[in-house]
């Protein structure tokens, strides 16, 4: 499973920090219009994180996690799926996500993934360096990204399936040689979702291609384990926020 509704980013607040946000709805390059949620940092490093969230979309666990990346002075935008399909309203617990993410297609994703960065380089944003960082569904097409000719400084997935997609259209795996930016994945060693065949065939596809990479899998983790309800596994996710923190300080 993925993150439930009433989970949290394992990160606390950080104390002083002054940031902004707000609602914004972004339009894709196809007409396509989707709701999008925008943390801005008093000061700016000059890094923007777009956040690919897993396959419930965009709710507030997202929204949280791009205060969290704000308030250590990167902007941030987390972007929705389903504009296409669902509209750009607010929705509740009870949203039939699955319905709509059988719906998405990688390319209408990675349109998505274009507006934000776009919005996070306009002068609101004045990015020099934009990241994908994703979970889950998003953890796959935050990597995938990484081969959309966005411009990446880098992406950084968090348990995403390196794998072909059930479809049989190829995955990271099979994508390596056309990534064109540093990768992090940040994987669960028990995530029976996630075979550690995969997680080692990835790696070895991003050696063989040239790519700058970090796989980390953090044994005995389950799938989500980057979440304030799995107490047991909070130095795990201590990690995997320092992790990400450094990431971006070294490819930004």
């Amino acid at each position: 499973m993925c993150h439930a509704p009433d989970s949290a980013p394992p990160i606390p607040p950080l104390s002083g920090a002054a940031v902004s946000h707000e609602d914004l709805v972004l339009e894709a390059a196809d007409g396509s219009r989707f709701a999008a949620f925008a943390a801005l940092p008093d000061e700016p490093s000059g890094i923007g994180v777009v956040i690919l969230p897993d396959v419930r979309g965009l709710y507030r666990f997202y929204e949280e996690l791009a205060l969290r990346f704000a308030e250590r002075g990167h902007t941030a935008v987390a972007i929705d799926y389903f504009g296409r399909t669902a509209g750009v309203g607010k929705r509740d617990d009870d949203f039939p996500y699955m319905d709509h993410v059988a719906q998405t297609t990688s390319e209408g994703v990675q349109r998505d993934v274009a507006a934000g960065v776009a919005y996070l380089r306009l002068p609101e944003g004045l990015c020099h360096s934009v990241f994908t960082v994703g979970f889950c569904f998003g953890g796959r097409h935050s990597w995938l990204s990484a081969a959309g000719g966005h411009g990446l400084a880098g992406a950084i997935g968090f348990y995403g399936g390196p794998g072909p997609f059930r479809d049989g259209s190829p995955g990271p795996i099979q994508r390596a040689s056309e990534i064109a930016a540093p990768i992090l994945a940040l994987m669960g060693g028990d995530d029976p979702g996630i075979p550690a065949d995969d997680i080692a065939a990835f790696d070895e596809a991003l050696d063989t291609a040239g790519v700058e990479h970090e796989v980390i899998t953090y044994p005995g983790a389950p799938h989500s384990f980057f979440d304030r309800k799995y107490k047991e596994f909070a130095s795990e996710s201590e990690d995997a926020w320092r992790r990400v923190l450094a990431f971006l300080e070294r490819h930004g």
